[in-house]
């Protein structure tokens, strides 16, 4: 399970299928050096992203794939 904590490398290496979810987001800085460090709540405010939409969306899409 995903929570908004978790930095988006963290997330990418549970399975990179989410990317598609947080690029849909507005999230293109996927590759940056920050992403390594940076957890999705603080990207989402750099972003101006609801955050709980998006880490709702990867959780229902990882649900899914179990």
């Amino acid at each position: 399970m995903v929570d908004k904590t978790m930095t988006i490398r963290q997330v990418l290496e549970m399975d990179a299928g989410t990317a598609r979810i947080m690029m849909s987001f507005g999230m293109h800085c996927l590759g940056c050096p920050h992403a390594t460090a940076e957890s999705l709540e603080e990207a989402g405010m750099v972003h101006g992203i609801n955050v709980d939409e998006m880490v709702d969306q990867i959780n229902a899409y990882l649900a899914e794939k179990q």
